[in-house]
This record gives structure tokens, C-alpha cells and sequence, in this order.
């Protein structure tokens, strides 16, 4: 293992509390890989003897690198480096997740599982801006990253803007960039509501999880480059192995 930084790091008369030096010292191991993902931290006496600080300096700067979601502790066995979790933009980007997530390097595949049409309810009409008991098409698809369930959706389009779209081949397929290639229609913006929920006992099995693991929904209205809406959507995310980015500018 790695060692930290000699004692002498520590500047007793600097402005930043000794727990603060300790937790930087300690994180630009993690950010430089000398200490690397799932390996253990030096104890808590080790880390005492190395910096000649107390306990309680040490136990402050580990609860802070827990508070950033850098390491991890394990009952009785001590603290260890959190495994690096990917992040993943397109919570707040208009290319639609397949794309988004294949930028990252990941394996995308997608099952469909159910596709039907309905009639559209009042609020459905009013959210797609189509009169009410107007047909639309539900597609429920379920999306696996590097083999793994990760992402449940819904999907609720008009019909009438999309006809024929029950003969396209959506397995393993985008959904948006089909829509750009044979529709013409190009995503130009979206409102988002996300919350974290607790999956049903069907779609926990989807997701290969518990229905008490909380998870990440988030319910999209999407419009073109013309401002009308075409596409309603309620996805549920596991929010396990990676972390969500949102950038606001």
C-alpha cells in the first residue's frame, strides 16, 4: 500500500484546520491513484501516528471524504476508497440516453417490452397538446448498461405524428435519432421533474433490484425545434455505480 504524505505536510499555523490538511492530503492520494478503488485506507491509529494529529482531527477528515462520496467505511473493518462512479449527462442533454451513454464507452443494448396504443386522457392531451381520446402509442422499453438493467422507461408519443412507427425494428435501437431519420423531428428542449422513488415489486424485477432500493425517476415532456410537444416520458434509473451530471450555465 501507498503511504500518505509524511507528518511534516501539515501546517499547524495555517488558516485551514488540521482535519481540512489531513482530508486534502488524504483525497489527492485517491485523486492520483496511489490509493485506488475498494483499497483500504491506513487505520485510524496509523493515520494518528503518520500526521501527530488526534482522533478526533482524523475521524473529521474521514467523515468529510465520506460527505464527498470518495471512500467508504465497513463496519469492523475500517474505511476504503469508493469505486469511481461514471457520470453521466444526459439527465440534462437533448440526445437522448442511448447517445449519451455510448459517449461514455458503455455497451448499450434495449429491450422492448411492451408497445400498444391508447387513448390519450385529459392530461396526457393536454401535455402533448392533442385532443383528448386522440390515439397514442405507449412503448415501454428497458435499457441495459454493460449488460447490467438500468433504465425502465415509458413512452408516450401521438400516434398521428408517427404513423407506422409499430413496423420499426426499436430493439437495440435510439428512439430519438429514429424519430430525426424517419419523422424529421428534432428534440429541442424538454422539462424534467425528477424525484427518488421506490420501484414497484414488476419493475424491481426488471431492474434486478428490491422494491425498498430507492431509485431515481424522472418525468420528461419533450418538444421540437418548433416548441410542440411530441414525446412524454416516465423513467425510472438506477442510480447505483454511477452519479448523475447536470451542468447549468
Amino acid at each position: 500500500m501507498q503511504s500518505p504524505a509524511a507528518p511534516g505536510s501539515l501546517d499547524r499555523f495555517a488558516d485551514a484546520p488540521l482535519w481540512q490538511q489531513l482530508s486534502s492530503a488524504l483525497r489527492e492520494e485517491i485523486d492520483e491513484g496511489r490509493l485506488r478503488p475498494d483499497q483500504a485506507l491506513p487505520s485510524e491509529s496509523e493515520l494518528i501516528n503518520r500526521y501527530g494529529v488526534s482522533r478526533t482531527v482524523v475521524r473529521e477528515a474521514l467523515a468529510d471524504l465520506v460527505r464527498a462520496g470518495l471512500i467508504y467505511k465497513v463496519r469492523a473493518r475500517g474505511s476504503f476508497v469508493s469505486p469511481r462512479r461514471p457520470e453521466l449527462k444526459f439527465v440534462g442533454s437533448m440526445m437522448g440516453s442511448s447517445a449519451d451513454l455510448e459517449a461514455t464507452g458503455r455497451i448499450i443494448t434495449t429491450k422492448v417490452i411492451n408497445f400498444e396504443t391508447d387513448a390519450a386522457d385529459a392530461k396526457l392531451a393536454e401535455e402533448l397538446q392533442i385532443a383528448v381520446g386522440e390515439p397514442v402509442i405507449r412503448l415501454r422499453r428497458l435499457r441495459f448498461v454493460d449488460t447490467a438493467p438500468w433504465l425502465l422507461v415509458d413512452t408516450v408519443l401521438p400516434e398521428q405524428r408517427f404513423p407506422n412507427l409499430a413496423r420499426a425494428n426499436l430493439e437495440n435501437q435510439s428512439l430519438y435519432d429514429h424519430l430525426r431519420r424517419h419523422y424529421g423531428v428534432h428534440p429541442s428542449g424538454a422539462d424534467r421533474w425528477i424525484s427518488a422513488v421506490n420501484p414497484s415489486v414488476e419493475d424491481a424485477e426488471l431492474l434486478q433490484l428490491r422494491p425498498e432500493d430507492p431509485i431515481l425517476a424522472i418525468d420528461s415532456i419533450a418538444w421540437d425545434a418548433q416548441g410542440v410537444p411530441f414525446e412524454r416520458y416516465h423513467a425510472l434509473h438506477r442510480s447505483d455505480g454511477n452519479r448523475f451530471y447536470l451542468g447549468i450555465r
